[in-house]
């Protein structure tokens, strides 16, 4: 098997691991009944930058187990995976905005399967910028070293930005497609939850908690109830 193609299946292997793993990581503050130290990898609310960890944390841990494998045959390796971590999250968030931007002129409601999609979109492009990297000549040693910092501000902003939070809409809480005024580890999780609750079995809201209510615009029933 030759290096492209080898790096190509490594590369299609991340996307299916960070969808996956993001997925549970977008349930599990709520699963580990809301405990702090997982906030650090785990989404904390549904703002744009907490679902990004999802995506952050999961291709940081790739990395590390798929170089152990293709050191010997990728090139300029640690600043492809940086140029991915980056990349991801970026385009995300200008696709998803773009997307919101839409509904909101033409008032028709935001849709999971879309919203699934952007996230399979923004981390395939990630991966494919990281393929691009890995699959070229070797750089020069100047272009190399803008690895190391870029990994210091991602893993400093992804350790950090969930505990202090910046108060812009970037990170403030957008539950059911509607910012609250919350941001970072939310002072009360009871009227957010998806799942049954463990001490009296009241059931949460499931994962469909926003469909059918949600139109942009408006205010969905469950987010006036909250206030």
């Amino acid at each position: 098997m030759n290096r492209k193609l080898k790096l190509g299946l490594w590369e299609a292997g991340c996307v299916v691991w960070i969808c996956i793993a993001g997925a549970l990581l977008h349930f599990a503050f709520e699963l580990s009944d809301f405990w702090t130290p997982l906030a650090l990898i785990a989404a904390v609310n549904e703002s744009a930058w907490e679902h990004s960890k999802m995506y952050f944390w999961p291709g940081v841990l790739y990395a590390l187990i798929q170089y152990t494998y293709s050191r010997n045959y990728a090139n300029n390796y640690w600043l492809g995976k940086a140029v991915a971590l980056g990349v991801t999250p970026a385009i995300i968030f200008a696709t998803y905005y773009s997307y919101m931007a839409l509904i909101d002129i033409t008032g028709d409601k935001a849709s999971l399967p879309v919203m699934l999609a952007i996230m399979v979109f923004g981390v395939s492009f990630g991966q494919f910028m990281s393929y691009r990297i890995l699959a070229a000549k070797p750089m020069r040693a100047e272009m190399r070293r803008y690895a190391l910092p870029a990994y210091a501000a991602l893993i400093g902003m992804y350790s950090s930005f969930t505990f202090f939070p910046p108060k812009v809409f970037l990170f403030e809480n957008f539950y059911c497609y509607q910012y609250t005024g919350d941001y970072g580890i939310l002072p009360d999780y009871e009227k957010y939850r998806v799942f049954t609750r463990p001490e009296d079995g009241a059931p949460g809201g499931g994962v469909n908690y926003c469909e059918g209510v949600v139109t942009s615009g408006s205010e969905p029933e469950q987010l006036a109830a909250l206030r």
